[in-house]
């Protein structure tokens, strides 16, 4: 015998050396000693048994999911039942039994026989077309359109064929199957049963089903007695394997894809390591990146193996875990590419503690470290405490055009608008506070935002307003804001705030009143019409966050009227339900009765909710 261990026991190829020699090294037995010399030598010196329990070993500690047949397929001509369990089913000793009677009995000696007249070997297709050849035609039918198609044909379109039952084409190829079976245990089977052994390792535990056909040159020919390929035949062989979306697959499909994304939830990894740490699941090396690509929540992405969610935010970070530094929303768009608008990734890396922006238009991960960019006007700010209190404009030029994609002229337009005034020594400082760096008490308006009309409480905590939107919206005309609201953005009289979008900045200006600029461009982005809603906010890093609703349908029940005006669409289970959600969105507590609910809208002014809700 002039075959190894691992010609035997395909797992024991897949697995790379550094993982098998710790568990197989046997201090009698040569270095590598599977893969070394024959299997009738190692069991010489160990005896078959010693050889069954490192092998025994290697499926419990390695290969625990795969069964038995896998590991070692000549079990499943000796033992076919318990070849369809697994290692972690059996247990170390019963495996051991099982893989040393192999062995047993493969060393055992052949009696004498006696002489045969020498017989050439005939090529596989011919010895297969043998077992057909004698077949009578409804037998040949049957074994083609039934047992070996690709597109199997009923019982009953057999039965009409050859004007039988049913019954009697079950009764047919439940012979068959035991006249295959029977040849496949004799001696004329031999040469088969060795290549469909060899053909299990070189497939692996999960293979393109293509590689099947073009495996060997002569899987593509054809059965003579049944018209059919070869490689069909050979697929029935292959028990324990699964067809799965292009694959085939040893065992479970999903079982072997959830191993797989197991592998990755750490986080990216370099494809070349990816695609060993799959071969360790039996996967060939030259189809793992393929069987990667074709796992779901899965992606190689720039040469790395990441995985690859549902959220549009575990997408982002993948995105930028692989690249290594921060990006442009336009950026992450691209390499996500897929259909998710610039806006909802923009409004997604704003409002996600994850992502941390540290450039006017790039985004990092919030463990990166680093300053987070808050807008050119708070930017100054923070300078200017930096310093004390006070600083040159100049100073603050040049330290915010060194770090940050800001221009010149910006900083210092900024730096002589509302918010900043100018001290004796020709620097700038916070208006409204004293040079020994005291505050001023920020501005208080007349109503609170929580009791200010169209003003809403998500469950971040953060407040957004609602614009209904109306033809001077659409024509471009700005619109006034309450005061509340404003000064929760943080605004003043005097003051002016800037807000990015990705199609220009929206501009609030506090004089007479908040006003808000034209948003036109937004409204156009969600090709908004009339009676539509949207609600909006800004982050703290100065970014017009939106959420655009489509007018109501007018059959909508009178309580999902109410809550679609407070930003809510999913179903409710009750009034009370809807009555809580209300109460929350406008900072009542969820204790909160119906009366209190209602005397709360009454008292900001909401009065369309409240005839939804019959108050």
């Amino acid at each position: 015998m002039n075959l190894s261990l691992s010609d035997l026991a395909p797992p024991v190829r897949w697995t790379s050396p550094g993982q098998v020699a710790p568990i197989a090294e046997d201090p009698q037995l040569p270095e590598a000693w599977w893969q070394a010399i024959p299997l009738d030598r190692a069991c010489a010196v160990i005896g078959p048994q010693g050889v069954a329990g490192h092998l025994a070993d290697l499926a419990v500690a390695c290969w625990g999911h795969l069964i038995l047949g896998d590991i070692l397929p000549l079990l499943r001509f000796s033992d076919p039942a318990e070849a369809e369990r697994t290692p972690e089913m059996l247990g170390k000793d019963v495996v051991q039994k099982l893989f040393g009677g192999v062995f047993e009995r493969l060393l055992e000696p052949v009696a004498d026989a006696p002489a045969t007249p020498a017989r050439r070997d005939k090529p596989l297709p011919d010895l297969i077309d043998g077992l057909f050849r004698s077949l009578d035609d409804r037998q040949r039918a049957i074994a083609r359109d039934r047992l070996y198609a690709a597109q199997r044909v009923t019982l009953d379109e057999l039965a009409q064929r050859f004007s039988v039952t049913r019954e009697r084409i079950r009764q047919i190829e439940r012979d068959l199957r035991d006249h295959v079976e029977a040849w496949l245990g004799g001696p004329d089977a031999v040469p088969l049963v060795a290549h469909v052994t060899w053909l299990r390792g070189r497939l692996g535990s999960a293979v393109p089903s293509d590689d099947l056909a073009a495996a060997v040159p002569w899987h593509r020919a054809e059965l003579r007695a049944l018209g059919i390929p070869a490689w069909r035949f050979v697929r029935t062989l292959l028990t324990g394997y699964e067809q799965a979306e292009g694959w085939l697959v040893a065992g479970g499909a999903e079982e072997l894809r959830e191993k797989t994304r197991q592998l990755f939830t750490d986080g990216p990894r370099p494809l070349a390591e990816a695609v060993t740490m799959v071969a360790q699941l039996g996967v060939r090396e030259d189809v793992a990146e393929r069987w990667i690509k074709s796992v779901p929540q899965l992606r190689v992405l720039e040469q790395h193996v990441v995985p690859w969610p549902r959220s549009i935010n575990e997408k982002a970070e993948a995105v930028l875990a692989v690249a290594g530094k921060p990006l442009s929303p336009e950026e992450i768009q691209e390499r996500i590419g897929e259909d998710y608008s610039l806006v909802g990734i923009r409004n997604q890396l704003t409002a996600d503690d994850r992502f941390l922006r540290v450039d006017r238009n790039k985004y990092g991960l919030t463990r990166w470290g680093g300053d987070e960019y808050l807008g050119i006007r708070e930017m100054i700010a923070r300078e200017i405490e930096r310093a004390g209190g006070e600083a040159s404009v100049s100073t603050i030029v040049t330290n915010l055009t060194s770090r940050y994609d800001v221009s010149e002229s910006s900083v210092r337009a900024y730096s002589g608008g509302p918010g900043f005034e100018r001290t004796q020594r020709g620097w700038i400082r916070v208006a409204g506070t004293s040079p020994a760096g005291g505050t001023a008490e920020p501005y208080q308006p007349r109503k609170d935002v929580s009791l200010t009309r169209r003003s809403f409480r998500s469950r971040d905590g953060r407040w957004w307003h609602r614009v209904d939107v109306n033809a001077e919206h659409l024509r471009g005309s700005g619109s006034p804001l309450p005061t509340g609201f404003a000064a929760y953005l943080g605004m003043a009289p005097g003051g002016q705030l800037t807000a990015s979008t990705p199609s220009g900045d929206v501009v609030v200006s506090w004089h007479n009143q908040p006003t808000m600029g034209s948003i036109r461009n937004v409204l156009a982005d969600f090709k908004a019409g009339e009676g539509d809603h949207v609600f909006l906010t800004v982050s703290d890093g100065g970014e017009l966050l939106t959420r655009y609703l489509p007018a109501a349908p007018v059959a909508m029940p009178p309580l999902n009227r109410a809550l679609y005006l407070i930003g809510y669409t999913a179903p409710v289970t009750s009034e009370a339900e809807g009555l809580r959600l209300i109460g929350a969105r406008v900072g009542l507590p969820d204790t909160a009765t119906r009366d209190e609910v209602l005397a709360r809208l009454r008292e900001r002014g909401d009065r369309d909710i409240l005839g939804f809700l019959g108050g």
